[in-house]
């Protein structure tokens, strides 16, 4: 006699698909093919950023600490992708609570799905990953400015606190649905999201940490600046999905985007090239390369809200500004911020936000901005700056200090003295 079949077992595991993938929905044709094809490769180049970064960053230190600077860099990308999928992408990008922070219900990716949100054109996972890049490269940033002195395992939590306390909150304010996108702050990809926030916690960081043995007393010149020219081509190249890609799309927005971050980019290198000749006899690859950088920074926030014009005077400006603050403010007050995070990210991000006030045009982003008629583009613009500097300098004073007490911020003396790659890590090159 044949027994009678479970019908509980069938049931269960046709739920097992739902329950592995519980935020999957099937693609619909609202989807636009271009569209998701662009976005995919953006968030490839935002993400070939990090080894960017990482080489960049490696070529600026001494030959000892190669290895810890490029450690502390790949690390977030290992982390913040985890922390992203768990909780970091509902925090930004969920169900707007209040106009701070976003709320649980894309928790492990709950309800992130292969169909588009409403208004969009590419799959819901895919924005998520682009956004994530962003997430990723953020913190690590930061960590150029306390390198070759601080520990591995307080950096590691400093990160990913930082990219949950900080990180999160202040992208959803500005993009998430936040109070500043409600108010109508403009950042295109990243002016003070990005280039701010870590412009200021490394400064914070910075002068928390303490100086480095020796500095400013010792010379302590890059090892290899052929690895970070190499560094910058890979963070320029990957600059153009950071920016061109922040469109969501296939269109004139991202082409436009492209060719303003390529001018100002170019109009940043050669101008730092110039006023360093003049300034100090000789121009420099490092000069250059701290060029190109301030204008990319500079030009993020403003990519898609200005032309090629503005753009060529957003990077001079940039390159002004950031030149000022690495050559007369930094040594000035003698704090270590030792690849420049602050006066190049910081300050061009800052550049960018309030240029962006100055030069944006409707008939390009939507928005005008001082120069085109709308004052009250520039007020808004400066009140983003001023609360994202208040918020990111007391989160990550509040989280430094904790670390502090808890385990401490540097190497001891000897680890310092020997190089972070043996002491920390084992390996040396």
């Amino acid at each position: 006699m044949l027994k009678r079949a479970n019908p509980i077992l069938p049931a269960l595991l046709l739920l097992v698909p739902s329950l592995c993938f519980a935020g999957e929905e099937a693609a619909t044709s609202a989807i636009d093919t271009g569209d998701t094809a662009w976005l995919l490769v953006s968030t490839a180049m935002v993400m070939l950023m990090v080894p960017g970064l990482a080489l960049f960053y490696a070529g600026m230190v001494r030959r000892k600490n190669i290895l810890n600077t490029i450690m502390l860099t790949l690390i977030c990308l290992c982390m913040i992708s985890v922390q992203w999928v768990l909780w970091g992408y509902s925090l930004s990008f969920g169900t707007d609570i209040g106009g701070v922070i976003g709320g649980f219900n894309f928790l492990g990716l709950s309800n992130v799905g292969l169909n588009p949100t409403e208004g969009s054109t590419v799959p819901h996972q895919l924005f998520m990953m682009f956004q994530g890049m962003f997430a990723i490269i953020t913190p690590a940033l930061i960590t150029g400015a306390v390198v070759e002195r601080i520990k591995f395992s307080t950096a590691l939590i400093f990160c990913f606190l930082w990219a949950t306390l900080v990180y999160d909150p202040l992208c959803h304010w500005v993009w998430g649905g936040g109070w500043l996108q409600e108010f109508g702050a403009l950042d295109f990809a990243g002016g003070a999201v990005v280039h701010i926030s870590c412009g200021v916690s490394a400064l914070v960081a910075a002068i928390m940490v303490g100086k480095r043995k020796g500095f400013p007393r010792e010379p302590m010149p890059p090892n290899n600046l052929a690895m970070t020219v190499l560094g910058l081509g890979l963070l320029w190249f990957g600059w153009f999905g950071f920016n061109a890609g922040s469109a969501l799309g296939a269109n004139g927005s991202a082409v436009n985007a492209f060719v303003t971050t390529n001018t100002a980019a170019g109009t940043a290198a050669f101008a730092w090239a110039i006023m360093e000749w003049v300034h100090r006899g000789k121009p420099t690859m490092f000069g250059v390369v701290t060029g190109a950088i301030a204008g990319l920074g500079s030009i993020t926030p403003a990519a898609g809200f200005v032309g090629p014009m503005s753009a060529i005077l957003i990077g001079l400006g940039g390159t002004c500004f950031c030149y000022f603050a690495v050559m007369v403010i930094k040594p000035k007050f003698g704090y270590d911020d030792s690849l420049d995070v602050f006066g190049v990210h910081g300050i061009a991000g800052t550049w960018g936000m309030m240029a962006t006030g100055l030069f944006a045009s409707a008939s390009i982003g939507g928005v005008n901005g001082l120069f085109f008629g709308n004052p009250s583009q520039l007020f808004k613009q400066l009140v983003a700056v001023v609360v994202t500097y208040l918020f990111v300098a007391t989160m990550t004073f509040i989280i430094l200090m904790g670390l502090k007490v808890f385990g401490g911020l540097r190497v001891s003396l000897e680890d310092e003295v020997n190089g972070l790659d043996l002491a920390l890590h084992g390996e040396a090159v």
